[in-house]
């Protein structure tokens, strides 16, 4: 799961540490179409993201990782043909596809980790937007320095890694992938739940302590059709009154991917705890995508000289996604750690904390940049590494939250709140797009949407269940 992710953003990301000047160069490209096509390559990734969801309940996240691979990897060898701006929006709206293997990429890993683990377990694709920076922008001078043209290198870039990759990893994915603990994806209901969280010997349950059952079926009675309130557990007793010996009990204990419905997709859309991690990701995950897509081209126009261009301005900007490596898994294992005291709102609070910081750091970051004619490169450097180690630590708590929403339908919530965070970087993006350089304005204009979003939905209840 995670090297798909990873794999995918090779191509999905391909184009942006190249856009700022040699494509530029090649296509005659002016600021307003470079942001243009920003925010095409993004319009696709939200459709699928959505579409991916039911699909992945349906059919499970193996295939649906193989596919959007397979599909992601024809308009990624189609990228050398493009001599048009036109041509550009099409094929950076179709490579789109790849993103929307983060979908997959989180509902793969949820089902293979325990509840108190989860945020851990979903973290290493997103470093794959950083790594693409140095790829592409080291294989591009690697071509020039062969004797190719710039118009011809850039080109042949995408020939020689993304797709040769795609197709390895997708090929990989349908051979030696495992749909689900249980085995194949139709086995998935004959996998048993555990009671508590992660109990030590001593505290394991015997099936006399427990009654196991899936959504939808009782012990007693397989036939009987229902909730989740037909599983009935039973727990040792305790030995003291202590937080700490205290099991969580949730519906991740139980819950088991079911085909959507139109009334179960009803359901899941009008309750308020699904917009809890989606408008949170919209926040943060949307401002990743822009910063990511937008960052090389804002440091070039405001530091461009004989020493400082294209080369220098992808590899700084490729620190704020290298940065997924350590920030992402950061917020996530911080995530765990929390609800094993606090359960899940002390994921919520985390999650907010660490969105507004965000909110915070961005508009302090675009205030120093208006305020300053010759801005220091070092200090946008700093504030950048700390705005994405709290953005991307909020990703990471996200998707430890995530699994504890509409768990019985894991693959359309996490195609939900994956979408929304398109949609966020979506509407970032259309602020870059507009906003004159030197850029500032975005800056603190995005910091402020996130604050207003992660304060907004601090009021949203979030289950909690102590036995």
């Amino acid at each position: 799961a995670w090297l798909a992710f990873f794999s995918a953003f090779l191509s999905w990301f391909a184009f942006a540490p190249l856009i700022p000047d040699a494509i530029k160069q090649d296509l005659k490209l002016t600021p307003a179409q470079i942001g243009n096509s920003n925010v095409v390559a993004l319009c696709a990734t939200l459709l699928v993201r959505v579409l991916a969801g039911p699909l992945i309940d349906q059919y499970g996240p193996r295939k649906v990782m193989a596919g959007l691979l397979f599909l992601g990897a024809i308009p990624s060898g189609l990228a050398g043909t493009v001599y048009t701006a036109n041509g550009l929006y099409v094929i950076r709206f179709f490579i789109g596809i790849l993103g929307g293997t983060f979908v997959p990429c989180q509902a793969w890993t949820t089902v293979f980790f325990d509840k108190n683990v989860v945020g851990t377990g979903n973290w290493l694709g997103n470093a794959g937007g950083g790594v693409t920076f140095a790829v592409m922008i080291a294989l591009y001078n690697g071509l020039l320095s062969s004797g190719f043209a710039s118009k011809v290198a850039w080109r042949v870039a995408f020939a020689i890694v993304p797709v040769p990759l795609l197709l390895l990893v997708a090929t990989s994915v349908m051979v030696f992938g495992t749909d689900h603990p249980a085995g194949k994806w139709s086995d998935r209901h004959k996998a048993i739940g555990r009671a508590s969280n992660s109990p030590s010997k001593s505290e394991r349950l015997s099936e006399d302590e427990r009654v196991l059952a899936r959504p939808g079926e009782s012990k007693d009675d397989p036939e009987k059709k229902g909730g989740l309130a037909d599983v009935h557990v039973t727990l040792p007793p305790l030995e003291d009154s202590s937080a700490s010996s205290f099991h969580m009990v949730s519906e991740l204990d139980y819950a088991v991917n079911e085909p959507l419905t139109l009334e179960l997709a009803l359901k899941i859309i009008s309750t308020p705890l699904t917009w809890l991690p989606a408008l949170a990701y919209f926040a943060t995950f949307g401002y990743e995508l822009a910063i990511d897509a937008n960052l090389a081209n804002v440091l070039l126009s405001l530091y461009q000289s004989k020493t400082f261009g294209q080369t220098k301005a992808g590899y700084i900007a490729s620190i704020f996604g290298l940065l997924n490596i350590f920030a992402r898994p950061l917020g996530g294992h911080f995530g765990d750690l929390v609800y094993r005291k606090w359960g899940v709102p002390g994921k919520k609070h985390l999650l907010i904390f660490f969105g507004v910081s965000q909110g915070l750091l961005s508009l302090g970051l675009g205030i120093y940049i208006d305020s300053h004619h010759h801005p220091s490169l070092a200090v946008v450097v700093v504030l950048l590494i700390v705005l994405a180690m709290a953005s991307e630590a909020a990703n990471g708590v996200n998707f430890s939250l995530v699994p504890h929403c509409n768990p019985c339908s894991n693959g359309f919530m996490s195609g939900i709140v994956g979408g929304m965070g398109n949609f966020g970087g979506i509407v970032y993006a259309m602020v870059f797009r507009f906003q004159p350089v030197p850029v500032g304005k975005a800056f603190w204009i995005s910091g402020i949407i996130a604050m207003a979003i992660n304060i907004l939905i601090s009021v949203i209840r979030v289950p909690l269940r102590l036995v």
